[in-house]
């Protein structure tokens, strides 16, 4: 099963769309509800773009101008709602998101296929200060999210629980990683470490190409 190719897909269209769905707003509203219900924690929000992916959402048919508000000498707002194309295409967006998993390239995970061009001491050295970060970060958010517990129901707050625990997965991977680094059992953990030291590259590189040697 694929993801269908949709005519926007830039994640704060669809928020902007859910957040329609409560009810008609002009952009500004629409940025604060999303800031208030605390979507910026998984969606990067700015008025600029905003602005822009609302009226892109116009462009498509997926929004519509519903009124023009006119309070004294107060510049006009426009206030914006859901379509019925709308709703139809936000269902259908949530819909594959939810249920197909994406290939997604964080870039930490970039860093890893390239490691081989570090030396395994200063891998150790990174790891434990990414760990040291990690560590921080999970118990900053596992304070947030008690928190938020007590003024919001937990529907608005899976998003970061799921960010919690995977904050705390990737913490559990690099500390098993960490310790196979330092006890020495990774393999071919002594053919990387001679790599850095002699120049030597180890025989399971031939076939392709050795950390640091690409042309």
């Amino acid at each position: 099963m694929s993801m269908k190719r949709r005519k926007l897909s830039n994640p704060l269209a669809l928020a902007v769309m859910a957040t329609l769905r409560q009810k008609p707003m002009h952009p500004y509203e629409i940025a604060q509800t999303l800031r208030r219900q605390g979507k910026d924690a998984s969606t990067k929000i700015n008025y600029g773009s905003l602005y822009t992916v609302v009226q892109n959402l116009e462009k498509h048919g997926f929004v519509t101008v519903t009124e023009v508000e006119r309070q004294g000498n107060r510049p006009e707002r426009t206030i914006y709602g859901l379509t019925d194309a709308g709703r139809e295409e936000m269902v259908q967006w949530m819909s594959d998101l939810v249920a197909v998993p994406a290939k997604e390239f964080p870039i930490f995970e970039t860093a890893l296929s390239l490691l081989g061009v570090l030396h395994p001491d200063d891998v150790v050295r990174l790891l434990r200060e990414r760990l040291g970060a990690l560590e921080v970060q999970a118990a900053s958010a596992r304070g947030g999210l008690e928190k938020l517990y007590e003024s919001l129901p937990r529907l608005f707050l899976i998003e970061n629980e799921y960010q919690l625990h995977m904050i705390e997965a990737q913490a559990r991977w690099v500390r098993g990683f960490l310790k196979e680094l330092q006890e020495g059992s990774l393999p071919g953990i002594e053919q990387w470490r001679r790599f850095h030291e002699t120049g030597e590259v180890p025989h399971d590189f031939e076939d392709g190409e050795a950390p640091g040697t690409e042309t």
